[in-house]
């Protein structure tokens, strides 16, 4: 059926809680396919981050080296993005897809062939690193744009929070099978059972059945299109805000994801099955956050569920920051990733609501640039302040600068709180 088809039947009541609407977006064929094969494809992706991010530590033992990597993966975001969205406006959002996961795919298995001859070294990780930022420049702006070519509008915030669940489905289970592979067999198995993955998803594009989806069709220049996606965004104060707060979850927020492998080892005094255990629990929680999410997808509580995650998600690091006990650190990691994945979420479902279509691409390339190319500067920042003042006091540090800004915007924007 097709999604106006499927649309057709149903009633909305959108003050009510129906469990049965928690997966609606999976009503849809294209979207089954596209959840399913992420789902495999995203295990595969957290495996081998994990697995990179130990790698590096054991190569190295440098905290900022690992801010080097998380740079060298952010800086073509800066390049890239906003040609990425102008692009994704352009083509179809399938094809580009599918070019992008493939590049993905070729990468995974050089870094795994490395790997396996005992070759591999700090600096090809941070080259591939930054070829994987390249690939993810032009992928993330298509791939958000194209919910829509799956699901309708109506459920539009239902599909963005299953696409968290899948993504935060990888996040619970990848690091932990990351941590125990890596343990028992090596880093370069992580690698390669990530390359396989990716097969889901090129394989799940291919079969799709879409209509064609409407492109730009104007003869603007590159910097045209790019500055008419930039006027958008200066002149609506609800996407205005809701990006600057996000760059600063990137900036301040993330660190404690760059530093996890130094905090398993240096604050815990555990190893990479730690590593993988602290990371799987932050998302264990961003996957009840994005199952929360959809099951109040319909309920018109987007601006308060985004206020309610800006302030939790600071609030919840500095415990973390605070505590030095495995169980607890896991226990706190859960909540942050609930409250880091409800901000987010109803964050892009609201960017995604208030944008013509016409400029979709174009403006999630901003909202991806605020997160992706601030978190390279963030993860410098993090390494370099994790050797000179502790990690400790720069997670708290971060956290506390993330939570004036959550204040900031609930004093000087109050329409978000009442945003549908």
């Amino acid at each position: 059926m097709s999604p106006s088809a499927i649309e057709s039947q149903q009633t909305i009541s959108p003050r009510r809680i129906n469990i049965t609407d928690t997966f609606a977006a999976l009503r849809y064929p294209n979207y089954r396919l596209w959840f399913y094969g992420q789902m495999i494809s995203l295990m595969g992706t957290w495996m081998q981050a994990t697995a990179q991010g130990f790698l590096v530590f054991e190569l190295t033992r440098s905290s900022v080296y690992l801010g080097y990597v998380g740079f060298a993966s952010g800086v073509p975001a800066w390049l890239f993005t906003l040609y990425g969205g102008f692009i994704a406006d352009r083509i179809q959002r399938r094809n580009l897809l599918i070019m992008t996961q493939t590049s993905m795919m070729i990468l995974a298995f050089i870094l795994a062939g490395l790997t396996f001859l005992g070759i591999v070294q700090p600096w090809h990780i941070i080259a591939l690193s930054f070829l994987l930022g390249v690939t993810n420049a032009f992928d993330a702006p298509a791939r958000q744009a194209f919910v829509l070519e799956m699901v309708p509008r109506e459920d539009l915030t239902n599909a963005v929070a299953l696409n968290a669940t899948m993504f935060n489905t990888g996040t619970a289970f990848g690091p932990a099978i990351a941590g125990i592979t890596y343990a028992m067999f090596g880093p370069a198995w992580c690698f390669i059972i990530n390359g396989v993955s990716f097969i889901a998803i090129i394989a799940a594009l291919a079969m799709m059945k879409l209509n064609t989806s409407p492109l730009d069709q104007s003869q603007k220049s590159v910097f045209q299109g790019i500055r008419e996606g930039y006027r958008f965004v200066r002149t609506d104060v609800t996407v205005r805000t809701l990006i600057l707060y996000l760059a600063a979850v990137s900036l301040f927020g993330m660190g404690f994801v760059t530093l996890m492998p130094d905090w398993a080892v240096k604050i815990l005094g555990g190893d990479a099955t730690t590593n993988g255990l602290l990371q799987s629990s932050r998302g264990i929680g961003a996957l009840i956050g994005a199952l929360l999410t959809a099951v109040l997808s319909r309920m018109e509580l987007r601006g308060r569920l985004v206020t309610w995650g800006s302030f939790l998600f600071p609030l919840t690091l500095i415990v973390f920051g605070l505590i030095h006990w495995l169980p607890l650190s896991m226990l706190v990691l859960v909540i942050i990733g609930i409250s880091q994945i409800v901000y987010m979420n109803n964050s892009n479902s609201l960017v995604q609501t208030e944008t013509p279509d016409h400029l979709r691409g174009r403006v999630l390339s901003i909202y991806t640039l605020a997160f992706f190319g601030l978190m390279p500067v963030g993860s410098l920042l993090v390494g370099a302040l994790a050797a000179a003042i502790g990690e400790v006091n720069t997670l708290i540090l971060g956290a506390l600068l993330l939570l004036l800004c959550a204040i900031w915007m609930r004093i000087k924007v109050p329409e978000i709180w009442q945003s549908a």
